[in-house]
């Protein structure tokens, strides 16, 4: 429609006609319908949250674990979804910062009104999550954080790795029974959770199976030079060296450690499972061993799928991180069905009743304090790689 000048020059549009106003109300509100459309298919299938570290110092295991993530709401939803709807999994990434794991667990419950939660990796990062997830009846369900204070939290929290505990308890089976060491070095990061929590069962039953403990150092997340420790470590002459670490620092302190000559296996936790212990730590972590939630080189007929699975669609083999974020979105999905409901309350029973559920990281059955019982596995860097060794039952 042409415009008309005013007296200075500026322009504004002719008013409409009344008779073409009906049609310009019919563009509009069909405009808004669509816009509605649109919004309302985007929002389709169940809310279900994920906080994870995708940036930040522990990157890897975030990616692994939303890897496993995305695969099981995949597998699922291409089967027909759960109760006749897709899950829709809605991501945040916390920076593997304190303090930012909040922020996005109250933002996925409050704003985004998710019915059921999936994270941590962290223990202090779940540790941080699981009172706003207790508080707000949402079950929450950690992958892989085996710290033994995090389903303490309450009844809404769950999870499906072993706890450290256990852990512990098999790396220091391992370390005397089958390395033969009766003498052990112990080095603990003491800002985490996760490695004080390894020490302490660790110390337990390294003891009780007639070990010793010759000596014990402690380093904070983040540090660079640990050959004071490592020095004093190896004044106390172990056969054995339990290192309850992250990838961050495993592969540092090992390097170091050959350095100051020191030839004696280390041992550590599932902490260990990310590719850059091998990238960073090199010829320097050949021939050490740490416990584990899950082996690619298994022939279960469940495990060998899943394998399968992410070769086709990831280009790699799934590490530990991968395996228990796929059983963890498995595990919620049974639960809703078993359920016949997404209402957080009676999923939250459903998921308290687990028992035998198949999950490629062993068969799950959850306990009266929501933990799973199932076997550990204990891996060896072997010609840069991460051979499988045993099972260790409960």
């Amino acid at each position: 429609m042409p415009n008309k000048r005013n007296d200075l020059g500026l322009t504004r549009a002719l008013v409409l006609p009344d008779m073409m106003k009906p049609a310009r109300l019919l563009l509009l509100t069909g405009s808004l319908l669509i816009l509605s459309s649109c919004s309302k298919k985007q929002e389709t299938g169940i809310p279900v949250g994920q906080f994870t570290s995708l940036t930040g110092a522990q990157a890897t295991f975030g990616q692994s674990n939303d890897r496993g993530v995305q695969l099981a709401v995949e597998e699922i939803n291409a089967s027909g979804g759960v109760l006749g709807q897709p899950l829709r999994i809605i991501t945040k990434d916390n920076q593997s910062k304190p303090g930012e794991t909040s922020t996005v667990v109250r933002e996925l419950i409050t704003r985004n009104k998710v019915v059921a939660l999936i994270g941590e990796v962290a223990s202090g990062r779940s540790l941080e999550a699981a009172p706003i997830a207790q508080r707000s009846g949402i079950p929450m369900i950690s992958p892989a954080s085996t710290n033994e204070k995090v389903t303490e939290v309450g009844d809404h929290i769950f999870r499906v790795c072993f706890i450290d505990p256990f852990q512990g308890t098999v790396c220091a089976k391992f370390a005397r029974n089958n390395l033969g060491a009766t003498k052990a070095g112990i080095l603990t990061d003491v800002s985490k959770d996760y490695s004080m929590g390894l020490t302490k069962s660790f110390r337990e039953e390294f003891t009780k199976q007639g070990g010793v403990i010759t000596g014990e150092q402690s380093y904070s997340g983040g540090d660079k030079d640990f050959n004071a420790q490592l020095t004093a470590i190896k004044a106390d002459n172990p056969q054995v060296i339990f290192l309850p670490a992250y990838y961050t620092e495993a592969p540092l302190i090992i390097r170091q450690a050959r350095q100051l000559g020191i030839t004696a296996p280390f041992v550590g936790g599932d902490g260990w499972d990310s590719p850059e212990l091998i990238e960073v730590g090199g010829p320097s972590v050949e021939g050490c061993y740490f416990s584990n939630h899950f082996s690619e080189q298994s022939t279960d007929p469940n495990v060998v799928a899943f394998v399968d699975a992410c070769r086709k669609k990831y280009k790699a083999d799934p590490d530990a991180m991968v395996a228990l974020g796929y059983d963890s979105v498995r595990l919620l999905a049974d639960a809703m069905k078993r359920a016949g409901t997404t209402d957080p309350a009676k999923v939250t029973a459903a998921l308290a009743a687990t028992k035998d559920f198949p999950g490629v990281t062993g068969k799950i059955t959850l306990d009266a304090h929501r933990n799973p019982t199932k076997p550990a596995v204990m891996l060896q860097v072997k010609n840069g790689k991460f051979a499988y060794v045993e099972t260790i039952a409960p």
